[in-house]
């Protein structure tokens, strides 16, 4: 444990990249370097998990299987909103420069145990973001009905009968970043006797 005043300052670090973080929209055509990746997957796995089951797996997509989720996710909004909307998707989708999908084991016959390592997966997701962000790269959390479809498990070489999808995350350098403020916390707790 660090002295008080070196606590101070990492708590001054970690309130301004907590607040500072946004989710990313739009990003710059540049790939962050793999290892910036494989150090936030390796800090996400120090997220909370009641049991130690460390429930997470992290799928690092490369361009064919991008190209091939493109396809799929740019099928299925063809098929639901018309080919204007599916090839807006499309285009959109073809610019995102880096791809993690994360999954979450399941614990069919203990629905405590899987809401537990659903949350913990969470908590992985918001680690690897927040460090993400403290080194300069951006991420976009999504949970779109193509990461629930089986063609996404098959792509993921993932058994959906054992894992669930947590979510696609898109990360990359932020082409910009919107502000936002959040509630104050009289508006948001509650304190008991």
């Amino acid at each position: 444990m660090s002295s008080g005043g070196d606590n101070k300052a990492t708590a001054q670090i970690i309130e301004e990249v907590i607040r500072d973080r946004r989710t990313i929209h739009n990003f710059t055509t540049e790939t962050p370097p793999f290892e910036q990746i494989e150090k936030a997957i390796e800090l996400a796995s120090w997220a909370p998990n009641h049991r130690h089951t460390e429930p997470w797996r992290f799928h690092h997509l490369g361009p064919e299987t991008i190209s091939a989720v493109v396809d799929l996710n740019s099928r299925l909004v063809t098929e639901k909103k018309g080919a204007s909307a599916g090839s807006a998707k499309r285009e959109r989708w073809s610019t995102i420069p880096g791809w993690l999908a994360v999954t979450s084991a399941l614990s069919r016959n203990n629905a405590e145990l899987q809401k537990e390592d659903y949350a913990a997966c969470c908590c992985a997701i918001q680690n690897l973001s927040l460090y993400l962000w403290s080194v300069g790269v951006g991420v976009k959390w999504t949970t779109g009905a193509v990461t629930r479809h089986l063609d996404f498990y098959r792509l993921l070489n993932v058994d959906p009968a054992v894992r669930q999808t947590v979510g696609l995350l898109w990360y990359g350098y932020a082409a910009n970043v919107a502000q936002q403020k959040r509630q104050p916390v009289g508006e948001i707790l509650t304190r008991l006797p």
